[in-house]
């Protein structure tokens, strides 16, 4: 057997690590504004976002390469003028995780925002607390479950993340080539010595995030039954 080559593994942990961290950044906003509007286009577009719970992998992977690709407006405008190209690369790789991954970050956050008592919030603004004050004090502490749910299933959905990063990233070592797309490789090459053990971290990763996500669900009835 040849030497296993953990590499795939540390680059999946990088990408989730960012994706995790852009999406937070991102949803936090969109999940308070879908929460908190009450338009009719709030369905429409919401929709749009949680798009790609439903949407074959290969079909987002599909659509984000001919708009990323450098024979596209958009990819060709970013390597001309930043010298950017994103597919085929890491940035494109976190860009096409953080697209696929989207809704698995907004909707735990907009389901927390939902479940914040208005009366919470209007107390603070009755205070004389202003929006952004009244956002860290009291929205933040309350999401906290829905935020560790988000990045929890977040990260565990960007390390299985197959279709989507093998469409915009390939398998280039060190650069793109993800555990999944490792994986893969080695089945083809039938080396399942090393296919087990890059199994075993994604089961053991998986199934830790189950427990955290089970322990989450059941704080409530425990704060209840006191």
């Amino acid at each position: 057997m040849a030497p296993l080559d953990w590499q795939p593994l540390a680059l999946s942990l990088r990408l989730g690590l960012w994706v995790v961290g852009v999406l937070l950044v991102v949803c936090l906003p969109l999940a308070w504004l879908f929460a908190r509007s009450r338009g009719r286009w709030v369905l429409w577009v919401e929709s749009l976002f949680s798009l790609g719970l439903v949407l074959p992998p290969t079909v987002l992977g599909f659509y984000l390469l001919v708009f990323l690709s450098p024979l596209s407006p958009l990819g060709s405008w970013l390597e001309s003028s930043f010298g950017l190209r994103l597919v085929f690369s890491f940035p494109g790789l976190v860009l096409a995780s953080c697209v696929a991954g989207l809704p698995f970050m907004l909707a735990p956050l907009a389901a927390g925002i939902r479940g914040i008592p208005e009366a919470l919030l209007e107390a603070s603004w009755t205070l004389g607390k202003g929006r952004l004050e009244t956002f860290v004090r009291i929205v933040l502490p309350q999401l906290r479950p829905s935020l560790l749910a988000g990045a929890i299933t977040t990260f565990a959905h960007t390390l299985g993340e197959f279709g989507v990063v093998l469409m915009i990233g390939g398998s280039i070592p060190g650069v793109t080539k993800v555990i999944s797309i490792a994986i893969y490789e080695r089945t083809e090459a039938q080396d399942f010595a090393q296919v087990h053990v890059y199994a075993a971290v994604l089961l053991v990763v998986s199934y830790c995030g189950v427990v955290l996500l089970g322990k989450l669900g059941q704080r409530p009835r425990r704060d209840k039954s006191r």
